[in-house]
């Protein structure tokens, strides 16, 4: 009997070395991007079940009530009163993308720098723009620029008219973390092509979706991740009457900026 109970948990710690394993390198991501500027903003996945696919994300929640960040394991939901907010884990999401977060590597970010340095300063230090990147960045600001969106009600518009009247935040001599993902430019249509980023203060007051940002100092951590894996809705109806055929990169242009 003891023999049997020391080969089970010997296969148990095996199959949990497995899972651990493949999470490493992998982004991990529910519905589409296109499926979010189309106006399907009902929550499909529990926070629960996302956050068993990662420590670190980005992403909304159900009827698109703010901001999402994933950061060391702690869930955070910035609304559009501008405040944060620590969502219950039962909360469902229509969208987001995580991955357990094991940086390969660090950058010291030393002088002053702003968001379009620091894309073209990771464009020059991990220039392979065909894999996809998991990005923490920890520092000091002169100001953050960020935005928010208002829960929907439905029937829902398309996510480029409700950022066209979007909360604009902006924070002064703040530290904090931004979080979130550089993506191949062939995922159009799956997800963000290029750098989509949130930000988190430290006091936990302040954050959003990331629009602008001048740095004094901080460390930038990043994880390259070579595999992606998309969780479409279980419920079939939820995209039946979707048209993901069409071409919506202007609205996603509109929408990041």
């Amino acid at each position: 009997m003891k023999k049997r109970l020391i080969f089970c948990m010997f296969i148990l710690l095996l199959f949990a070395g497995c899972a651990a394993r493949h999470l490493q390198n992998t982004i991990t991501q529910t519905s589409t991007i296109d499926a979010l500027l189309a106006g399907v903003y009902d929550g499909q996945m529990s926070c629960t079940q996302l956050m068993t696919h990662g420590n670190l994300g980005i992403g909304t929640f159900d009827h698109l009530d703010g901001e999402m960040i994933l950061l060391d394991g702690a869930l955070y939901q910035v609304k559009s009163d501008g405040k944060v907010y620590e969502p219950h884990r039962a909360l469902t999401t229509p969208f987001a993308a995580v991955c357990r977060f094991l940086p390969d590597e660090v950058i010291g970010l030393d002088n002053p720098i702003t968001y379009a340095g620091l894309k073209k300063l990771l464009d020059e230090r991990i220039p392979n723009q065909n894999l996809f990147c998991a990005i923490k960045i920890t520092g000091r600001f002169k100001s953050v620029h960020t935005r928010s969106v208002p829960a929907q009600k439905k029937p829902y518009p398309p996510l480029a008219e409700v950022t066209a009247h979007q909360p604009e935040f902006r924070g002064k001599d703040i530290t904090g973390s931004i979080v979130g993902f550089r993506c191949p430019p062939f995922v159009k249509g799956i997800n963000v092509p290029g750098y989509h980023l949130h930000f988190l203060s430290d006091s936990r007051k302040f954050g959003g979706h990331l629009l602008g940002f001048d740095m004094e100092k901080g460390q930038c951590a990043v994880d390259i991740c070579n595999q992606f894996v998309l969780i479409l809705p279980e419920d079939k109806d939820v995209l039946k009457s979707v048209d993901l055929s069409k071409d919506r990169s202007k609205d996603l242009k509109r929408v990041e900026q």
